[in-house]
């Protein structure tokens, strides 16, 4: 195994986040009330969220948003994250391409979601917020919350993915180590759950079901806030310390990415990599591509409908401006529970809707096959969601070897998969399969849309 890391001392974690709203020409479209259709003021969301998430979600103007000095400290703990030109990789492909990646699975909990977790907690509890809740699909989002809770003194309830509780029972024990409380969603605790069982007693549960379980526990919980890991705005905003870092680090390589990747669920991580390198698209006049790749067995980006829809089952939330396959949708059980969700974020939608970003879907199988190479040349074991990045990037990398042309390609290595040993085992074993969505499933759940845009 050869690498070569390039590493940035803590006084060059970033100071601010990066806005990209504020740089595009045509912005995302704001979320509507489901009742009225009016547009979505941010005093709407302070029921349900911290008042300073809330103003992020609907700033439009600024491109540089402050990052708290007491978040900056708690980032020290292991960011900045190394990049790595993956030598061993590139010799494996037989490609002339150069193939870095930017490695969050060395935060605390394995994964990027920590990013935003510190941040969401410590604007809760700034507000003197005692509760929180959130849903969580593979478990990282739901670990990484855990750990922000604890640090700021935060009662934390967690409304784990059924098929994702009972897949992945070490990220369920990670959460109450830190002193969460894990619910397997759907469950009887809400009245969106118990509807869902009664309709579908069998039903393995979804990102969808989860969040409206978690929001309706917030809004009947006194003092308590719903924290949301991925979809937002700001939760976009608060993963932008990835590439504002890989920025910095690509120029001590002293190389430009001629294409970016990183897999795609909700759109936290791929955001967090890709908007600071899109502005200089926006800004400069750049033409660096953009891939988010998200699986076959959801493909919203790829065959979804670009239409207002809810963020959650239940039809709880206001309705977002998204590429979706309809929130009543039901996902295959795939191991990367973190991408097992119906819609894409706001902001990611409207850029893939003008053409600014591309998506691919990749097989179950696929997947697995590219983190076994990877984890034998680069030595890190993967996480399935990550797996898809990498997918994507040796299909690139190929791609390279047989027009021989020299690309630089930047990936997100988001989690590790020390934790998903399980769905490796099932891999070895040909016990996995490939998901197929057939277009009239697609049709079916979108049909019930609500035809806004």
């Amino acid at each position: 195994m050869q690498t070569k890391k390039f590493l940035l001392s803590e006084q060059e974690i970033p100071r601010a986040w990066y806005n990209v709203i504020a740089d595009m020409a045509v912005k995302p479209r704001p979320m509507i009330n489901p009742a009225t259709h009016e547009p979505i003021k941010a005093e709407d969301l302070y029921p349900l969220f911290s008042k300073a998430a809330s103003d992020q979600e609907v700033n439009y103007t600024d491109s540089f948003i402050e990052i708290p000095e007491s978040v900056r400290d708690l980032y020290r703990i292991w960011r900045p994250t190394p990049l790595v030109r993956a030598l061993a990789l590139e010799r494996a492909l037989d490609t002339p391409a150069h193939i870095y990646f930017k490695n969050e699975s060395v935060s605390p909990v394995g994964s990027h979601k920590l990013n935003s977790a510190i941040a969401q907690a410590y604007f809760c509890k700034q507000e003197g917020v005692t509760n929180i809740t959130t849903e969580t699909g593979a478990g990282q989002w739901g670990a990484a919350l855990s750990m922000a809770a604890k640090h700021f003194g935060l009662e934390l309830a967690v409304y784990m993915v059924r098929v994702s509780y009972d897949q992945k029972p070490y990220r369920r024990s990670i959460m109450q180590t830190y002193g969460a409380e894990v619910i397997s969603s759907p469950s009887m605790s809400t009245k969106a759950g118990r509807k869902i069982i009664t309709d579908r007693p069998n039903y393995s549960g979804s990102l969808g079901t989860a969040i409206s379980e978690a929001v309706e526990l917030a809004m009947s919980t006194p003092n308590c806030k719903y924290v949301l890991g991925s979809v937002l705005n700001h939760v976009a905003l608060h993963q932008t310390v990835i590439g504002l870092e890989a920025e910095k680090q690509m120029e001590m390589a002293g190389e430009m990415p001629d294409t970016v990747i990183a897999c795609f669920g909700g759109g936290s991580n791929f955001s967090g990599l890709a908007f600071p390198f899109l502005r200089h698209n926006l800004k400069d006049g750049a033409n660096i591509r953009f891939i988010a790749a998200e699986p076959s067995s959801c493909p919203k980006l790829t065959r979804g409908e670009f239409q207002y829809d809810f963020g959650d089952e239940a039809g709880y939330t206001p309705l977002i401006p998204m590429y979706t396959l309809g929130h009543t949708f039901t996902p295959a059980n795939i191991h990367a529970g973190g991408l097992r969700y119906h819609g894409g974020g706001a902001i990611v939608s409207q850029l893939k809707h003008d053409n600014l970003i591309d998506a691919v879907d990749i097989p179950q199988l696929e997947t697995f096959k590219a983190a076994t190479l990877f984890a034998r040349t680069e030595g890190i074991i993967p996480a399935p969601e990550s797996s898809h990045a990498i997918a994507a990037t040796i299909r690139e990398a190929l791609k390279a070897k047989v027009e021989g042309k020299q690309e630089v390609i930047l990936f997100n290595l988001s989690g590790h998969g020390l934790i998903d040993m399980t769905a490796y085992d099932r891999y070895f074993a040909n016990d996995l399969t490939n998901y197929d969505v057939t277009a009239d499933e697609i049709a079916a759940a979108t049909a019930q849309l609500e035809k806004i845009l």
